[in-house]
């Protein structure tokens, strides 16, 4: 059985002595047995007060991203390597917000434009340094409402994890995240969310093998509330959840945990 796993990803919020706050209630109330694997994800300025904020407990550190080089003329970029010097476990990458278009665009209708090329050698760089590569899919609102998903899904699923082989497998994750869902109020129905779940998993057997695919935690994404986390955790291929803004308040983000680790049971 899959082991479930729940990542907050902080994005562009909190200071520091807020941050430190959050890490220590989460610390209080994640307990040593925890059913479900938890992982905080802060912004990058934060990745040493927060290992150390963590240290002991069984809660990890992600990177929000990170660049393929192991190092160079890449200003603000972060190698694998420094992720890694950081404490972390784990780097998200192809998040949508750096996929697709949220906030001011450039010329091509996106932020940063990160393809799925630029992804995939990511990740083969994050895993090569014995990290776990969260890789984010996910179908925009006109792509849903034109029955696209499972299209748009294999073709990223495709690209994105092209330079892996089903022996990287142990250090893959996915996170399917609705784009359409995320910071808007609206969420997957446990429905869409396993219909979404059960595609990337075909897709998955189908590039790397059936064994490996059943192994592979796909998390769901996209407005997870303590309301709604133990309906969508239930279903038979959601393995836990990539949070957003429930994951800034400790309550909210133990309760996402506590149902998490009671889907395991």
């Amino acid at each position: 059985m899959r082991r479930p796993f729940v990542a907050g990803n902080w994005k562009m919020n909190l200071d520091l002595p807020a941050a430190r706050d959050l890490a220590a209630g989460l610390v209080a109330g994640v307990p040593s047995d925890c059913a479900a694997d938890v992982a905080i994800c802060p912004p990058s300025i934060y990745l040493f007060p927060m290992a150390k904020a963590v240290d002991g407990s069984p809660v990890r550190l992600g990177s929000q991203n990170c660049w393929h080089e192991a190092s160079g003329a890449f200003t603000g970029e972060l190698s694998p390597d420094m992720v890694k010097e950081t404490g972390c476990t784990y780097v998200i990458l192809g998040h949508s917000e750096r996929r697709n278009t949220i906030g001011p665009t450039d010329d091509s209708g996106r932020i940063w434009g990160e393809s799925n090329q630029m992804i995939a050698a990511k990740a083969r760089a994050v895993i090569d340094r014995g990290l776990t590569a969260i890789v984010c899919v996910g179908e925009l609102l006109e792509q849903r409402d034109a029955n696209q998903t499972e299209a748009v899904l294999s073709e990223q699923l495709s690209g994105s994890l092209a330079t892996l082989s089903a022996a990287d497998c142990d250090r893959l994750v996915i996170a399917y995240e609705p784009v359409w869902a995320i910071g808007t109020g609206r969420v997957a129905t446990p429905e869409q969310a396993q219909a979404a779940h059960a595609h990337i998993r075909s897709r998955l057997a189908a590039q790397f093998d059936p064994a490996r695919a059943d192994e592979i935690r796909i998390q769901y994404g996209g407005s997870v509330k303590p309301g709604n986390a133990a309906e969508l955790m239930a279903c038979p291929d959601v393995d836990g959840a990539l949070v957003g803004g429930a994951s800034l308040k400790a309550d909210d983000f133990l309760k996402i945990i506590e149902a998490a680790a009671a889907s395991a049971a």
